[in-house]
């Protein structure tokens, strides 16, 4: 449909829309109700994930996070309402630029609300490519309906089920042989199972369930005072939202974002990749049901935002939830807690007996001021946390300033204003026995040139349990680093990308026996001749320094190692018909006293889109000398699912995936991949190996919209 609007956005003068705005805008409104007289508003169509997602961090690695999964289909299923969407909102896209957000609110300010997606073609900032990407996440809202209307017609209501399992049988699940060292199995089946329902209304409320056991979790459990109620782990949210003074109000999972990250992370984040611009602003979204599966970094409780004033807004949340846990007896604690398990797996008796072992309770407060004319605003984030079990990790060097003790204290400002084309940003933090800071600018030069800067300090004793800012560790402790990204684009058809980030550790770090520093630069240039047509070259290098592996001395000598990988991606699309895609990946690492570990990815994807049915497969060789240099390459997978895989040693890698509408309210998925070796006969290691040179898993899911 935006193909009708062409002879429209051909019209780009800034002088003569500035000039004509009022005319312009109506005469682009009848345009559209006489050209599309089907149809008043483009057609939403249904995104790719993890396409999505692949385009904006290329190089995904082991600690991808299914939250940022989570956080973009949550953005997709309640699409922003453009003319009450805030600053903030719109900067969680990560779509626009600090000068497309601009020019919007410039455009409603003169204009009034918008009266159709299409007039986003009449704001000269915003381009064709970037309406594309935007329209997915985007509606414009109608007039406030009560509660009882809103649950007539709500935006979203699901149930859905997914199960899978590995084809090949693995020794966990094998019958006890008396001649193995090995005297546990799992305890449970070997298919895993993930149930899921929502009913919710954007702006409205929201209701949803998830139930999840993974292979080899035992089917039912009942353990009401460890928080486990049947599978093995349950989620329940019920949310209200813009109900007179309450602006949310949360029962059950949820989480929150504000500021930098520093106390409230929200348990995501964009990571350093393409996007090398709004990479480094967190948005304060504030409070969200969670609906992930990932068995951490939520709050289970209580929690309400409250206007004060038209412009001040408190939030208070209460949380009391069970965490998996590592518990040792001493001399002077009846227990200790040595370690947080994250995994969130419970198939063996080991693995139970720490399931859900530890109580946290936590009390947190929020006030945020908007600033008028939304130029920014300030606010206070304050998190108690206390536990029913002394925390002490384990007496080595790298752990002298881990938290310790039962009791935690966090409380931060934070604060970003806009002048001109400049956003600044910034929170500072004080822990129990550290601090910790970020502070950074954004800025667009006209169209072609955008840059960012950022700075962050965390002390080596700052501690923050449900902080996410920007960090090259995967905790916000004991680092210190200045990042500059740079995104020129110089012709339409051409971008140039580029990031550079000093980090440095003041102390010691697992499998880093002595302070250690390093650094990190990327690289890529982007060409896409046309709407079909799109392709990159990329770079990237990190220099970091580790333990030397070939010593055997009680505290190893720190070398430096260098992490490369260079990604060469060309991709041809007829919307709604088929894509190709083709992907060349090598990269490694090198060790200062040792050869280089090299390795190498050839891959071909290809979708097919029918009426009713769409069909997609990949097929990949893979070589890596061993597993220092495995390659991660995104799959596509089913709706509310990912799949990263480590490609390493030698071998092939294909999938093929088919999604069928059997009726407007039924969806059905089907998957099946495997990773044949060629020069390997045993797969994995422990309860999860595989006698044999193929590993093959089987996925089916069914989802009934209401």
């Amino acid at each position: 449909m935006l193909r009708l609007m062409k002879p429209t956005y051909a019209i780009k003068r800034q002088d003569f829309l500035a000039k004509n705005l009022h005319w312009c805008r109506h005469t682009l409104f009848c345009f559209c109700i006489t050209a599309g007289c089907f149809a008043q508003e483009p057609p939403r169509r249904e995104i790719d994930i993890n396409q999505f997602i692949a385009e904006t961090i290329p190089i995904p690695s082991e600690d991808s996070d299914e939250d940022l999964y989570e956080a973009l289909l949550q953005l997709y299923a309640n699409p922003l309402d453009l003319n009450s969407a805030s600053r903030d909102d719109l900067s969680a896209t990560w779509i626009l630029s600090e000068i497309q957000i601009d020019a919007l609110f410039d455009y409603r300010q003169k204009t009034g609300p918008l009266l159709s997606l299409y007039e986003l073609q009449a704001i000269p900032e915003i381009d064709l490519a970037t309406i594309q990407r935007l329209l997915p996440f985007v509606t414009l809202g109608t007039h406030a309906v009560r509660l009882r209307e809103s649950l007539k017609n709500p935006g979203q209501h699901f149930l859905m089920y997914r199960s899978g399992k590995i084809l090949e049988q693995q020794k966990g699940f094998e019958p006890q042989d008396t001649s193995s060292t090995a005297t546990t199995r799992y305890e449970g089946p070997a298919w895993n199972g993930y149930l899921r329902y929502r009913n919710a209304r954007a702006s409205a409320y929201s209701f949803g369930i998830t139930l999840e056991k993974d292979a080899g979790e035992d089917i039912w459990h009942w353990k009401p005072r460890r928080q486990v109620f049947g599978m093995d782990f349950t989620s329940v949210h019920m949310q209200l939202m813009n109900r007179g003074k309450i602006g949310n109000l949360v029962v059950g999972d949820f989480q929150m974002q504000a500021g930098q990250g520093l106390v409230f992370g929200a348990g995501f984040s964009l990571g350093k990749g393409s996007e090398v611009i709004k990479s480094v602003y967190r948005s304060t979204t504030g409070l969200k049901p969670y609906t992930s599966a990932t068995e951490a970094t939520y709050f289970r409780g209580a929690a309400a935002t409250f206007s004060m004033t038209s412009s001040t807004t408190v939030t208070l949340l209460f949380s009391r939830v069970k965490r998996d846990a590592t518990q040792e007896s001493d001399s002077i604690h009846s227990n200790i807690t040595t370690s947080l398990p994250l995994t969130g797996y419970h198939r063996t008796p080991s693995e139970i007996e720490k399931h859900h072992l530890l109580t946290e309770h936590n009390a947190g407060l929020h006030l945020l001021n908007n600033f008028s004319g939304q130029k920014g605003q300030i606010g206070l984030s304050c998190l108690y946390t206390a536990y029913n079990s002394f925390i002490q990790k384990r007496d080595l060097p790298y752990n002298a300033f881990e938290f310790s003790g039962k009791q935690n204290f966090i409380a931060s400002v934070h604060s970003d204003y806009h002048w001109q084309n400049f956003h600044f940003f910034g929170e500072g933090a004080i822990a129990r026995k550290g601090a910790g800071a970020v502070t950074g600018l954004v800025t667009s030069f006209g169209k072609k040139l955008d840059f960012s800067i950022l700075a962050r300090h965390y002390a080596r004793a700052f501690h923050t349990f449900y902080g996410n800012p920007v960090s090259e560790g995967t905790r916000p402790i004991n680092e210190q680093g200045i990042y500059a990204g740079v995104r020129v684009s110089p012709r339409r058809k051409w971008q140039l990308a580029a990031f550079y980030d000093y980090f440095r550790f003041p102390w010691l770090k697992y499998q880093v026996d002595a302070p250690s520093r390093g650094f990190d630069y990327y690289l890529q240039i982007q060409w896409k001749p046309s709407k079909r047509l799109n392709a990159y070259l990329l770079f990237r290098e990190k220099h970091k320094q580790m333990n030397d592996p070939e010593s055997s001395e009680a505290v190893s000598p720190v070398i430096n190692t260098v992490r490369r990988t260079a990604i060469f991606n060309i991709e041809y699309e007829v919307p709604m018909k088929f894509s190709v895609r083709t992907r060349f990946q090598c990269g490694g690492l090198k060790y200062k006293t040792m050869p280089s570990s090299d390795g190498l990815t050839v891959l071909q994807d290809i979708t097919w889109h029918f009426s009713k049915l769409e069909l997609s497969a990949r097929m990949a060789f893979f070589h890596t000398d061993d597993y220092d240099s495995r390659q991660y390459v995104y799959e596509k997978d089913m709706l509310y699912a990912f799949s990263i895989p480590a490609y390493y040693n030698t071998g092939t890698r294909h999938y093929l995936m088919t999604r069928y509408t059997l009726s407007k309210h039924l969806k059905v998925w089907l998957r099946w991949s495997q990773t044949r070796y060629t020069d390997i006969d045993k797969i994995s290691s422990g309860l999860n190996e595989i006698d044999g040179n193929k590993r093959s898993e089987a996925k089916v899911q069914v989802m009934y919209q209401f």
